[in-house]
């Protein structure tokens, strides 16, 4: 078996071999995973993160050995993860400018190994902040399917970075993100912070947003935006309606 490690800032993850294919999710600066296929220019992989398949360019990444690889998943582990903004590419001297979400990965002291190439931290993200305020920066984020990065995002790819920039890891889709966590018996009990879940006419959970204080959630849904939250689902003010169909709410934290 082979993997690698996700060495630029951020790179998309197809559902097929091929530039015109479905962007199904994103990989960010040092995540890692493992090669299933190699195809072309193509290589189908598998993400640590979270178990998610899909085709990334093979000029994309940097191969990661087995045992660094295996290092990374142990648990407890005995690495440091630490979000990174920017990084100082060591070999070139070279400055790297990373999304929110991107970490780099210590496994001494403070330089982390890319493939074989040695960064050390510029700007880093701290760890006091809120996760409302967390979820907050992301307002106005345009909405982009399969999207993680401020600069486009989806409804699951929002709450998954907010929470991995908490040091909490989800699963990649709102359907599987809704089967974590404890379920909290109403919306109106729910903290800021819980995930609120909403379905489609079929019952099919679709949708996933973070609750604020005082009846508000944030959501991805055209941009990141704050609507109100009641026990039938969002209402938008700006469109004067209800836009989502309330399924579950759950707590991970």
């Amino acid at each position: 078996m082979e993997y690698g490690i996700c060495n630029l800032a951020v790179v998309p993850l197809r559902a097929e071999p091929s530039d015109r294919s479905e962007m199904v999710s994103q990989l960010l600066f040092g995540e890692a995973f493992e090669i299933l296929e190699w195809k072309d220019k193509w290589v189908q992989i598998t993400t640590a993160l979270d178990n998610y398949t899909g085709w990334i360019d093979r000029l994309q990444f940097a191969m990661l050995g087995h045992l660094a690889y295996k290092r990374l998943l142990q648990t407890p582990a005995p690495v440091t993860y630490r979000p990174v903004t920017q990084a100082w590419k060591i070999l070139d001297n070279t400055v790297v400018y990373l999304p929110a979400g991107a970490s780099l990965v210590f496994l001494e002291g403070s330089t982390s190994y890319i493939g074989n190439q040695r960064y050390e931290i510029i700007g880093e993200i701290g760890d006091t902040d809120s996760i409302a305020n967390i979820a907050r920066s992301f307002l106005n984020a345009p909405y982009l399917w399969g999207g993680k990065t401020h600069f486009g995002i989806d409804c699951s790819g929002f709450t998954q970075i907010v929470y991995k920039l908490k040091g909490i890891l989800l699963k990649r889709d709102a359907s599987l993100q809704a089967g974590e966590g404890i379920t909290v018996d109403s919306v109106l009990q729910a903290k800021v912070g819980d995930l609120a879940f909403f379905n489609n006419e079929e019952g099919r959970i679709t949708h996933v947003g973070i609750i604020l204080s005082g009846g508000k959630i944030i959501h991805a849904s055209g941009k990141v935006k704050i609507d109100s939250i009641d026990t039938q689902g969002i209402y938008s003010e700006e469109l004067k309606r209800y836009t989502h169909r309330l399924k579950i709410v759950k707590r991970y934290f």
